[in-house]
């Protein structure tokens, strides 16, 4: 199992766009990808309506974990992707 903890970037927290670009990510790992906060239970990263229940804010820390085969890639990818500011302009 490979798991890490990663602040959210995005100015906004993780609210609709930078859920979905995470969602969105997450679907294309080989693995289940699992994100969490200390006070609440972790929950599937493919699921848009889970990361939006999540409520995390800017600077709040998340905990990403993954098992098998491609999963400290997944997590590490996810993690880069989490802390950045998913909101800016492209």
């Amino acid at each position: 199992m490979h798991q890490r903890t990663v602040a959210v970037g995005s100015r906004s927290g993780l609210h609709a766009r930078p859920a979905s670009l995470f969602v969105k990510a997450a679907t294309q790992q080989p693995v289940k990808v699992t994100i969490g906060r200390d006070s609440q239970s972790a929950v599937d990263a493919r699921s848009l309506l889970s990361v939006l229940a999540l409520g995390a804010l800017h600077g709040e820390s998340v905990v990403l974990t993954a098992e098998g085969d491609g999963a400290e890639a997944a997590v590490e990818e996810l993690a880069t992707l989490l802390s950045r500011d998913l909101d800016a302009t492209p």
